[in-house]
């Protein structure tokens, strides 16, 4: 099989590429000899690069069907083709589900759902054309199989986005393999915003199993394997990256370590 995690000569879309999770994820295709295309509505400052290889950007609105199809064509126009799609674009501010408004679930729904399922259709209709079909990585959430407060949206979406896979993987073979990582707490640079200063992230980290978060880069070995040959076999799956999870609250509760 020679070195299975190679990707030279391989094309790569990873949505929202630039920054956090997504940075990660382009860094280790870019590591692996992929030509590596991000997107977002604003061109990091900074392309992620390695050994004097960058990522392309092109700017894109992942909600916008008209720009996500002028986003592949101009890949398959620039490459004359598309192996791996990851759909990593997503997120949700804090909103409580009694007080959201419509036009703002409906914005999650859109970003985290709809804007995935409309690259997968587009991508599929490029990869089922190639010789060797394509891989297509979703990156869900543990949000998507445990209670959500405060991003109930969010958590819907992505468990929306579990069973899209499932289904894409049934419908889309064999030429095209469609996987998910539900990723857990991840160490990116606005982790702080989130769990209050470096204190809140240790706390937060002595929770899970690991002792520590995942980096960005976690999430990134996990799709390098979805999308290769050493998952020739795998398609409908979901990886849980997610350091083993988050112990149950019960045993603090009754002080049980």
């Amino acid at each position: 099989m020679g070195d299975a995690l190679d990707f030279s000569g391989k094309v790569v879309l990873v949505t929202g590429g630039g920054k956090g999770v997504g940075r990660g994820i382009s860094l280790r295709f870019l590591q692996q000899g992929a030509e590596v295309v991000i997107c977002g509505r604003n061109a990091p400052d900074q392309l992620p690069s390695h050994a004097g290889r960058e990522a392309h950007f092109l700017p894109c609105d992942v909600r916008d069907i008209e720009q996500i199809q002028r986003l592949v064509d101009a890949i398959v126009e620039r490459f004359g083709r598309l192996d791996v799609l990851v759909n990593n674009a997503g997120g949700a501010p804090h909103a409580e589900a009694a007080t959201a408004s419509p036009r703002f679930s409906e914005s999650i729904i859109r970003l985290n759902l709809l804007a995935p399922l409309n690259l997968c259709q587009l991508a599929n209709r490029v990869m089922q054309e190639q010789p060797g079909g394509g891989a297509i990585v979703n990156i869900c959430s543990v949000s998507a199989t445990r209670p959500s407060p405060g991003t109930a949206a969010y958590g819907a979406a992505k468990a929306g986005l579990l069973n899209l896979t499932r289904s894409l993987a049934v419908e889309w073979a064999p030429k095209v393999r469609v996987n998910a990582v539900t990723a857990g707490l991840i160490l990116t640079e606005q982790a702080e915003l989130h769990y209050g200063d470096a204190e809140g992230v240790a706390r937060v980290a002595a929770g899970i199993p690991l002792q520590r978060m995942a980096s960005p880069e976690d999430i990134g070995d996990a799709c390098l394997y979805l999308a290769s040959p050493l998952a020739s076999y795998v398609s409908g799956a979901d990886i849980c990256v997610h350091g083993g999870g988050e112990k149950p609250a019960f045993l603090d509760a009754a002080g049980v370590n």
